[in-house]
């Protein structure tokens, strides 16, 4: 694993385990009105920002990088290749901005994450037993509504 890094993303600072470049030179963004609360304000403002990222066309992140992305996030890519991180809730384009850059690292962090192996344990004989006395109790209680054979 890497060092920690921060990371500026347009004054926030994200902090990851993994050594990545500053990839927010690779962002498209695109704008558009948002719904909501705003009064006549939110008609002729575009406060929705909409984050758009190709991990495959990334000249910034290693191959390895590009796979991991690639394979955790394959639900979440376009027809395009990119995936898109949506922000709406603030009537600020700019608080916005750096909502969905947090949540684009968040999301970045967790995917190229490495995952724990499992490791194997007995089921202790304690649990064992509650679950064979739960199965038990289980068929007791079925077996009491049968008709009793004479």
């Amino acid at each position: 694993m890497g060092q920690k890094y921060a990371f500026p993303a347009f004054g926030v600072f994200v902090y990851l385990n993994i050594e990545l470049p500053d990839l927010h030179t690779e962002f498209r963004f695109r704008t558009s009105r948002s719904g909501g609360k705003g009064g006549q304000h939110v008609n002729k403002t575009e406060s929705r920002v909409e984050l758009l990222f190709s991990p495959a066309g990334s000249d910034l992140l290693t191959e390895f990088q590009k796979n991991k992305l690639l394979e955790r996030w394959a639900g979440r890519l376009d027809e395009t290749g990119d995936i898109r991180f949506v922000e709406d809730g603030d009537r600020s384009q700019i608080r916005n901005r750096e909502e969905v850059v947090k949540k684009f690292y968040r999301a970045l962090r967790i995917a190229l994450r490495e995952e724990k192996k499992r490791k194997k344990t007995k089921v202790p004989a304690a649990v064992k037993r509650k679950r064979s006395e739960g199965k038990q109790r289980r068929s007791d209680i079925k077996s009491a509504r049968r008709k009793p054979e004479w």
